[in-house]
């Protein structure tokens, strides 16, 4: 009776630069011998959608090849499809990227990369979301992707909390070394440039103003900005515990104010 050859592990792709995305395909190369590898992705770019969804129309899914879809919607979107339609089994780890640009601080509120991590995780699922911070407009992936399969392994071996993601932040040049962090305070400021369509009506474009001040040593920023790979783990309860037991005492006069009050 011949052995029982073990089934490779099921490991989800997507990302918010979209299907076509350069780090998207050398994730997929990076991992394509470890694990069967699904690629399920937003069709065009879906930056700053963060964990949202698709609710006023229908979200439409493009076949493109084996085991391999591109998805009319946004990142979250991407992950919901796929874990409850496309995918014939829940896959044991999900990755989100290589985004094209980091997300770090306060900016994962906003990261559609982090999102659809969130949302597998939200799952029950382990979840990476992998970016790349570098400043040139044509970037390596290679050290991102190395990272990114290295991670794989020990999550496939070792798991994940439940509910946790890891938010890893890769520059480019890299190290060599790789740090655990905090997820530091943002250090940039929205902004607003103003300007005036040809029938007059105001427009705006967000952007960001880094601020002047100091980071905190044990953050991703710091690990990031000295050359370092930076990995945060992200947990999806963000119940402030020590606000929870100061503010407990407002309860009975909210609710009395409430009972009493006659508009």
């Amino acid at each position: 009776m011949s052995p029982t050859v073990p089934s490779k592990p099921n490991i989800l792709l997507t990302n918010d630069d979209g299907y076509g995305a350069e780090g998207l395909c050398a994730l997929g190369e990076a991992l394509e011998d470890l694990a069967t590898v699904w690629v399920v992705a937003p069709l065009a770019e879906q930056s700053g959608t963060a964990q949202s969804l698709t609710l006023r129309r229908p979200i439409v899914v493009h076949p493109r090849g084996t085991r391999h879809w591109a998805v009319d919607g946004t990142p979250a979107d991407a992950v919901i499809v796929a874990l409850h339609r496309l995918l014939p089994e829940r896959p044991d780890l999900v990755i989100s990227g290589i985004n094209h640009g980091a997300n770090m601080g306060e900016n994962v509120y906003y990261s559609g990369t982090v999102g659809a991590a969130r949302e597998a995780a939200l799952h029950h699922i382990p979840a990476l979301a992998m970016s790349l911070a570098a400043r040139k407009s044509r970037q390596d992936f290679r050290n991102a992707a190395r990272i990114a399969r290295s991670a794989a392994e020990i999550i496939l071996k070792e798991g994940l909390p439940d509910q946790v993601l890891l938010n890893v932040n890769v520059p480019e040049p890299w190290s060599g070394e790789v740090r655990f962090t905090r997820q530091s305070k943002k250090i940039t400021r929205n902004q607003l440039s103003e300007g005036q369509d040809p029938k007059g009506r105001s427009y705006y474009w967000i952007f960001e103003q880094k601020i002047d001040k100091d980071i905190d040593p044990d953050t991703d920023y710091a690990a990031v900005f000295a050359g370092d790979t930076s990995v945060t783990p992200l947990h999806l309860d963000p119940t402030h515990d020590e606000s929870l037991e100061r503010l407990a005492r407002w309860a009975e006069p909210l609710a009395a104010f409430a009972k009493s009050f006659r508009p």
